[in-house]
């Protein structure tokens, strides 16, 4: 009985993420759907059927979610505005407070971003000149005011907030602890896993309201799309605004250059970092409707390229370049195959049966893991015919744990498709996989510099 009640409770937790997508429902409405729901399979379990029958038949009772959303947005339409534009003019503080507060909150971390990045400045330091300073300072410099304005909005715990302190401690401690010369190998790669490490500890902040719930940590991927969606608009509106700066100054004799180099930049590109997430928390109606379609615009493309790739590679017979550049490509190229599997994971219909979309997922994933072993199998050649450096052990490193993602991925892809394997064991694997990553870009920040005499 222990058994089936959890299976009945994972057929709930995989509606309830379902429902939670329908940005126009209010959490009370989720509440009091599932209560209806539970209560339906109730009955229908008294009634002698057993618990997956009984949830599914009622599910069906329920009709359709989409018809129910959309008799929602008619119902409550003002709801859906008031998601889209900053709502004022009122003395509901349930309406009106919360955005207003949230606003100001905003406003006061990215004002702070962007300060944290003038800072250095009092001390000496050049944006230009000290890059080994600010490649592996700048997640540090920008990120803690993100964390802060997240924890702030899931009223953050004591824990939390001590493990977030800890956490950009620790990257403090692995940016300027120590020696390294600005043409060192370990500068180029503290400065990138050091950022996807604290960018995890934001992931920390993000998931304060329920650290232990994978469906959070879905959540949390699909932020992840959805802030970098909303932040490369930002820095076109960005561009747009600095070619208007320099064009309307400069007909009058004045030359914007240096404000623009000093100022505008690089403050708007740290205090953008905040109001993005900001965006994504208080839009994600708007965005969800971009993000998906951008994941299942670039997903057969990236398909293409890879199986081109792979047989160009056959068919050639060529060996793959294991140099800096190559190995950088490379590990962002399987990155990004991994990002689209993660996000279209994080989007998709829990209750959903197999489509040829993720047919053409499982063709993505086998291209890349193929690509993965070619370049597991280039980077130990050199390791054993040249010996090791910090590039080729960081890269050997990253795509072991890629291939044991994709390969595992491959595998549940496979069974989901062949309605063997249910589509919440795959977002089990890749929500539990999450602490890898984050494992393993701490490794590289903290261990690997001392480990290979600061080269």
């Amino acid at each position: 009985m222990t058994g089936e009640q959890d299976d009945l409770e994972a057929q709930f937790a995989q509606w309830r993420q379902y429902v939670r997508r329908r940005r126009e429902l209010r959490q009370t409405d989720t509440d009091e759907l599932e209560d209806h729901l539970r209560g339906s399979v109730e009955e229908l379990r008294a009634a002698g059927l057993r618990a997956d029958e009984a949830f599914l038949v009622a599910v069906k009772r329920m009709g359709s979610l989409d018809e129910l959303a959309r008799e929602f947005a008619r119902e409550h339409s003002e709801r859906l505005w008031k998601q889209l534009v900053l709502t004022g003019g009122t003395d509901d503080p349930a309406v009106g407070g919360r955005p207003r507060r949230e606003l100001l909150a905003m406003v006061l971390c990215a004002v702070g971003a962007a300060v944290s990045v003038k800072v250095p400045e009092l001390f000496g330091a050049d944006f230009e000149r000290d890059g080994a300073f600010y490649g592996p300072n700048a997640g540090l410099l920008v990120l803690p005011w993100l964390a802060a304005f997240l924890a702030w909005r899931r009223r953050a715990g004591r824990v939390v907030v001590g493990v977030l302190l800890a956490l950009f401690a620790l990257g403090a401690v692995a940016a300027n602890a120590y020696p390294l010369a600005e043409d060192s190998q370990s500068v180029v790669l503290t400065s990138i896993h050091l950022l996807i490490a604290l960018w995890f500890a934001v992931g920390v902040a993000y998931v304060a309201d329920d650290p232990r719930s994978p469906r959070r940590r879905m959540d949390f991927v699909r932020f992840t799309g959805e802030w970098f969606v909303y932040y490369v608009l930002i820095a076109l509106g960005g561009g747009v605004l600095t070619v208007f700066v320099f064009g309307t100054f400069e007909t009058i004799g004045a030359s914007p250059e240096d404000f623009v180099g000093r100022w505008l930049l690089p403050c708007g590109a740290a205090g953008a970092v905040v109001v993005a997430g900001w965006l994504v928390e208080a839009k994600q109606s708007v965005v969800e409707n971009i993000a998906p379609v951008l994941t299942r615009l670039f997903t057969p493309l990236f398909t293409a390229v890879l199986l081109a790739f792979l047989v160009t590679y056959g068919v050639t017979g060529g060996g793959i370049d294991v140099e800096r550049e190559a190995l950088i490509l490379f590990d962002l190229l399987l990155a990004v195959v991994l990002g689209l599997l993660l996000y279209s994971i994080s989007a998709r219909d829990p209750l959903a049966p197999p489509g040829p979309f993720d047919k053409l997922q499982l063709a993505l994933v086998v291209s890349a893991l193929a690509i993965d072993v070619l370049v597991l199998l280039a980077i130990t050649g050199r390791i054993t015919e040249y010996g090791t450096t910090p590039n080729k052990a960081a890269a050997l490193g990253e795509n072991v744990i890629l291939l044991a993602n994709l390969a595992w991925s491959a595998w549940l892809l496979l069974g989901m498709v062949r309605r063997r394997a249910p589509f919440a064991a795959l977002e089990r694997w890749q929500t539990n996989y999450l602490p890898v990553y984050a494992g393993w870009a701490w490794v590289v920040a903290l261990v690997f510099p001392p480990l290979f005499g600061f080269l």
